[in-house]
């Protein structure tokens, strides 16, 4: 059969990343789901999530002993 029939026809099963409540109303449907609790690094903020990078790329630097 063709790939689209095959996806139509399915099982569906969910991966949720983020919203528990989306996870709830999905299980409450008897629809297979995975809640995965992620949130944004540093909460979403720019600023602090590009320090956080470089901070990571200094810490792969020193492990290659490049530092």
């Amino acid at each position: 059969m063709s790939a689209i029939h095959d996806l139509f026809t399915s099982p569906i099963k969910v991966i949720n990343v983020g919203l528990p409540s989306f996870a709830a109303d999905l299980q409450r449907q008897n629809v297979p789901v995975v809640h995965v609790d992620w949130k944004p690094p540093a909460g979403g903020n720019p600023r602090i999530a590009a320090l956080l990078d470089r901070i990571r790329r200094w810490q792969a630097q020193v492990r290659a002993g490049k530092e």
